[in-house]
């Protein structure tokens, strides 16, 4: 044996493995915390939500003569009247109040961020814990939301509906 193995190998002191552990956990938690690049929920739906006619008689708040850009994401004879659609991939709901006037949401319930899903009588409903939502303005009808969905902005071109 020689003398270099009887003397131990110093290892780094416990404070500063704790503070090392301590600095990658506070990385690790801002960086799940980093930007989501969504826009808020905060929104209250006046004025945010286009309407138009598919006979082009109509208009609403943004109806878009001319604005032809967006992703489409329906014909309007997909949506049907006292009804509507959920687009899961692009976080939206797309209702039909009355014929011919279309309006867009969040699809995300503001209780706890469910996905709605059923669409009936002008009512969207969440699945989780049974939250209504007026079509026509998203404004809660039933809780145990408290706030409205947000407004998502939507032009009606012709028989197509596109996400503005």
């Amino acid at each position: 044996m020689t003398s270099e193995s009887l003397h131990p190998v110093p290892a780094p002191a416990r404070r500063t493995v704790v503070a090392a552990v301590g600095t990658a956990g506070l990385a690790v938690a801002l960086t799940a915390c980093g930007s989501d690049n969504k826009s808020s929920d905060s929104n209250s739906g006046s004025g945010a939500s286009a309407s138009a006619s598919s006979g082009g008689t109509g208009g609403g708040d943004n109806a878009a003569a001319g604005n032809a850009g967006g992703t489409v994401l329906a014909k309007t004879t997909d949506i049907p009247e006292g009804g509507g659609k959920v687009f899961e991939s692009q976080g939206v709901v797309v209702t039909q109040p009355t014929a011919g006037t279309y309006k867009a949401f969040s699809s995300k319930c503001t209780h706890q961020g469910c996905a709605v899903k059923g669409i009936a009588d002008n009512v969207i409903t969440c699945p989780c814990h049974n939250s209504q939502f007026s079509a026509t303005d998203g404004s809660v009808k039933k809780g145990p939301a408290t706030q409205p969905l947000a407004a998502a902005n939507i032009t009606v071109d012709g028989d197509s509906i596109k996400l503005a």
